[in-house]
């Protein structure tokens, strides 16, 4: 080829290629950049659920909301999810490295209370918006944050201990031992009992027994509580020490199998694979906020609908821990309505944006509304029921 017929190809070349990059570059300029929403969760402890029930809740709406417009003129959400695998360490880690993003307006947690209460400082320090989807204990909304950047769709010991012994009592077990996890969440439900009983003339705790996390034996403190007269035993476990507890109690005599009322940490994770038959062979409830079984059969179709085009989930059965899903859902939901409301991703004035909402009805409830400046929870007594194990592991509302 002729040199200057070449030498004209490469220049034009050249100029191609540069208006290309530019074209490129101005596309992505004028791409409105998306809206981060983080999860600081469970994700890799061993026959954990919890944070990936949490997961889906939140891509189900986010898809939604996404499908809709997105939140601020067209900015998209996206999720960023880090690993704190039940570990305080790593979830400090992870606060911090989530304070530090651009674009980052909040961060949900997942379903240990120990984890998120040692995070409380870090929360403080950075001003970074903690939504709590899960994870119970009264002391991570009453934190002493002023202003308080922790809000909760949730479950809180203070209500759940005395639903625990309302159950009780309405099937006349009015002598319960406690059996509770040697953690700030086993402490916080024993305190929330002690008022709960103070409270109930003929309700009576005979005996509370602690244990620590990983204990493969539970069955010498439930023989000390019904040796000290428990006609039930109200329960405060996670999945793992809850299964051990119920194949021993299976083994023994039927006449010495007492009622088991279990808080929720159980349904975030394997339970009914750990228990196996067993369960089936222990009366055996615990209690929950919310049931896809009660809802409004319009609103669980179109979670359903909007969760099978992002997940394998097709049927209510599909889904492994029920209440995380559900409330992970309604608090995206409620969080992207804060974004609009602030106008902005400055997390103080999402902040502030939480506390001014008007009603709105979710999967769960008519949110009249969510949040105040006064109540950081959106949950109350009035969502609590209880649930049992079908013999498929299907958790279903129990008749009391």
């Amino acid at each position: 080829m002729n040199p200057r017929i070449s030498s004209y190809f490469s220049r034009r070349l050249r100029r191609l290629l540069a208006v290309a990059m530019l074209a490129s570059g101005l596309a992505q300029a004028a791409a409105p950049q998306p809206v981060l929403l983080g999860i600081d969760g469970e994700f890799g402890l061993d026959n954990s659920t919890s944070a990936q029930a949490v997961e889906l809740g939140m891509r189900v709406a986010i898809a939604e909301i996404n499908a809709d417009g997105g939140v601020l003129g067209g900015r998209r959400l996206e999720l960023v999810t880090k690993d704190h695998r039940s570990i305080p360490a790593r979830g400090i880690r992870n606060i911090q490295e989530f304070a530090r993003m651009p674009g980052l307006v909040a961060v949900f947690g997942g379903r240990f209370s120990p984890v998120i209460i040692e995070e409380l400082p870090t929360l403080k320090s950075t001003k970074t918006l903690f939504m709590a989807p899960w994870s119970s204990a009264d002391a991570i909304v009453d934190n002493g944050m002023r202003p308080n950047y922790v809000y909760r769709l949730s479950l809180r010991d203070s209500l759940a201990m005395p639903r625990l012994l309302q159950s009780a009592h309405r099937r006349r077990l009015d002598r319960v031992g406690l059996l509770l996890t040697n953690t700030s969440w086993g402490r916080s439900n024993a305190e929330a009992a002690e008022r709960a009983v103070s409270a109930n003339r003929g309700m009576r705790i005979v005996g509370t027994s602690w244990y620590n996390w990983r204990d493969t034996t539970l069955i010498g403190k439930y023989r000390q509580l019904r040796e000290a007269g428990a006609q039930a035993i109200v329960l405060v476990a996670n999945d793992d020490e809850a299964a051990v507890l119920v194949r021993e109690v299976a083994a023994l005599p039927k006449a010495q199998r007492l009622p088991i009322l279990s808080h929720w940490g159980v349904t975030g994770g394997e339970f009914v694979k750990q228990a196996g038959p067993a369960l089936q062979q222990v009366d055996f409830s615990v209690i929950q906020t919310f049931s896809f079984w009660q809802a409004d059969p319009a609103r669980v179709r179109r979670f359903l609908a909007s969760a099978g085009k992002i997940s394998s989930v097709r049927r209510i059965e599909d889904i492994k821990g029920p209440v995380g899903t559900a409330h992970a859902y309604d608090l995206t939901h409620i969080l992207a309505q804060a974004i609009e409301r602030a106008g902005s991703t400055d997390r103080r004035l999402v902040r502030d944006a939480l506390e001014k909402l008007p009603a709105w009805r979710g999967l769960i409830k008519n949110y009249a509304p969510p949040f105040t400046p006064a109540r950081h929870e959106a949950l109350g007594p009035d969502e609590l029921l209880m649930a049992r194990y079908r013999a498929d592991g299907a958790l279903v509302p129990a008749r009391e």
